[in-house]
């Protein structure tokens, strides 16, 4: 037995020798995993795998079929004919589509047609630009038409010469825009707002158009939040996402039901409950939905659907160390899901609803992974300044040596109200970064969802207060550790995380050695006049920085990172994106050419035809080898 026990330890020794650490490189070549749908008979999970090429810096992309019993997946041509065309009426007669209206001249060719070849574009109201893309005048519009042998109609526009946009922009698809069940109505999503209400609003409202008699109805009027995600159950009853507070795109995200004509609010009695996607369940009697909690996306169900004055029944389903990102459908007694951990890119899997328990379906970066050698994670909690409870991720390099020291690297998460999880990420990967033989600490600060409403709001407006002091305390409570190279410690992130390095360079005491921020805020006041979507800055700052009796205000303004650049002393590597409308380039330059004019030593990675974040995967490369190249120089 002993022989066998010292046999089986030097095997196992060799694999973990034979595993080589994950590199930029070999992230790029995953298989990069999405679901299209189950297959008309029932019988098939119909995905496809995307890889970037990047020789032709674009995505390859390939579609298979896999038995849901399990076996080999089979490469398709014709992946969309095996699966319901979810545009086609229920009753087969109708066909939705979604076209561009020109609505308002704005570009000076519209404006003046004998002028063609002007570049000028003429705006009088706000949302003039939005993501990465700057309004020519068109609005995306809702059409339907008769579908008759496999062919299109004429098509008809239910919002003619309205000023609105459906599907939503910059994100939404063909969920803002669904059948009823019964084939007589078109439910959509749009925010009827225009121009300069539009930037500064939150209230979209899901509308009901009939096709009968061409009427439009707000079903959600009385909301002046979100209102998303409608879907129905194959009974006829509606579902659909809600946030109830105006202006507040973070507002806990609740399930709700329609149940008589009346709005039924399916989770709003749990605090910690903040719903990021749900599906109705095959009988109608339940819904199935994700939410963050302790540190990961879970599947949960509600089977109390407003049939009662009883508060809904929400169960979790799935537990453990990994992120449910999708649900794609119900087979029996199983749900068909995505799930990814820290270090696992995503794959799909079967979930039993009655016992949790996960059967991995596709099989893409499973080969990739023998080769790859895992990294720990471990769930940790800090005391924070004012006596909180904080939980963060810590992962740990391969082979990691609790005798030895390692340079660490303390992750700001965007947002800012953005979970961190156990998400799987092509740019921000720990696995990657821990590979390196970085640490990599990942609190969840004050901001974050999962954690109960008051925690998820203390960062707005706020950003200069408890939410640094969160970072603060994460790194102060890491570095107890022997392991912890002190001399070596950096701060990354980016959006809202790139804002928190900013102010971080201000006030870190010496606690930092480098800093990497991306697509960060810098200056607050330029913020509120560059970007697109005026009621973030409302919201976060408490209002807006002319407002001089506002203290909230004020005091947000106060926290810009420009007011501290005298405080900084360390180096730092700045990367922003080109089409970046959301934090504009002025935020990377103003930080770039302040620590250039302090004597810092300083980068500025520009990226011109990039939004907020990195898709082209030749970018993608360049981004991933300046990232490293700046801690091994630096660090």
């Amino acid at each position: 037995m002993r022989k066998l026990f010292i046999l089986l330890s030097a095997f196992s020794m060799l694999k973990t020798n034979a595993q080589q650490h994950l590199t930029p490189e070999t992230l790029l070549k995953l298989g990069r995993v999405s679901a299209i749908g189950i297959s008309n008979d029932q019988q098939s999970l119909i995905y496809k795998v995307s890889t970037p090429n990047i020789a032709e810096n674009k995505m390859d992309t390939k579609e298979y079929a896999i038995p849901l019993s399990g076996g080999a997946a089979a490469g398709l041509t014709n992946a969309t004919d095996l699966v319901k065309n979810n545009r086609i009426a229920p009753n087969g007669q109708y066909i939705l589509s979604s076209d561009e209206v020109l609505l308002e001249k704005v570009l000076g060719k519209d404006l003046y047609p004998e002028l063609d070849k002007t570049s000028a574009q003429v705006y009088t109201a706000l949302n003039y630009r939005h993501w990465d893309k700057w309004f020519d005048g068109r609005f995306s519009h809702v059409f339907f038409a008769p579908y008759v042998n496999g062919q299109a109609g004429e098509k008809k526009d239910i919002m003619p010469g309205e000023p609105y946009f459906c599907p939503q922009q910059p994100f939404g698809g063909d969920e803002d825009f669904i059948w009823s069940p019964d084939s007589k109505k078109i439910v959509y999503v749009t925010k009827k707002k225009f121009g300069t209400d539009y930037a500064v609003s939150t209230n979209t409202d899901i509308y009901e158009y009939d096709i009968a008699t061409g009427t439009t109805k707000n079903l959600t009027g009385s909301n002046k939040g979100y209102d998303v995600a409608p879907a129905f159950s194959k009974q006829g009853k509606m579902a659909w996402l809600q946030m109830k507070t105006a202006g507040y795109e973070a507002d806990k995200n609740d399930l709700v039901v329609m149940t008589n004509g009346t709005t039924v609010n399916l989770t709003g009695h749990n605090d910690q409950i903040n719903v990021s996607s749900f599906t109705w369940s095959n009988d109608g009697k339940s819904l199935f939905f994700i939410a963050p909690i302790n540190g990961t996306e879970q599947v949960f169900s509600v089977n109390d659907i407003g049939l009662t004055r009883m508060l809904p029944r929400i169960r979790q389903l799935s537990k453990g160390d990994f992120d449910i990102t999708s649900i794609i459908a119900q087979t029996g007694e199983e749900l068909i899901v995505a799930r990814e951990t820290i270090s696992r890119a995503s794959e799909i899997y079967k979930l039993n609803i009655k016992t949790g328990l996960l059967t991995q379906l596709t099989h893409v970066n499973d080969a990739a992974y023998e080769n790859i050698a895992p990294v720990k994670t471990e769930r940790r909690w800090v005391t924070t300044a004012d006596n909180k409870k904080m939980m963060e991720w810590i992962v740990y390099p391969p082979d990691f040596d609790p005798s030895k020291k390692y340079p660490t690297l303390l992750y700001c998460q965007g947002g800012p109200q953005s979970a961190t999880t156990q998400f799987y990420s092509y740019r921000w990967n720990f696995h990657l970064m821990a590979s390196q033989g970085y640490i990599v600490v990942i609190p969840s600060r004050r901001g974050m969802p999962g954690f109960g409403t008051r925690w998820n709001a203390e960062v707005s407006k706020d950003w200069g207060g408890k939410v640094l002091q969160d970072y603060l305390d994460a790194i102060d409570d890491i570095s107890k550790e022997p392991f912890v190279d002190k001399d070596r410690r950096a701060a990354v992130g980016a959006s809202f995380g790139g804002y928190s390095v900013f102010a971080l360079a201000g006030c870190h005491q010496k606690r930092f050695k480098t800093f990497i921020a991306h697509d960060g805020v810098f200056d607050f006041t330029a913020m509120t006049g560059t970007t697109d979507e005026l009621w973030f800055e409302q919201w976060e700052k408490g209002g807006y920085y002319w407002e001089k009796n506002n203290k909230a205000a004020q005091r947000s303004y106060a926290a810009s990172p420009l007011n501290f650049v005298a405080n900084w002393d360390t180096p730092i590597l700045i990367v922003q994106g080109g089409k970046d409308y959301r934090v504009p380039i002025e935020q990377g330059q103003g930080a770039f050419q302040a620590a250039q004019l302090r004597g810092i030593k300083s980068k500025f990675l520009f990226f011109p035809d990039e939004n907020h974040w990195v898709l082209k995967p030749q970018n993608a490369t360049v981004w991933q080898r300046e990232f490293f190249g700046w801690l091994r120089e630096t660090l």
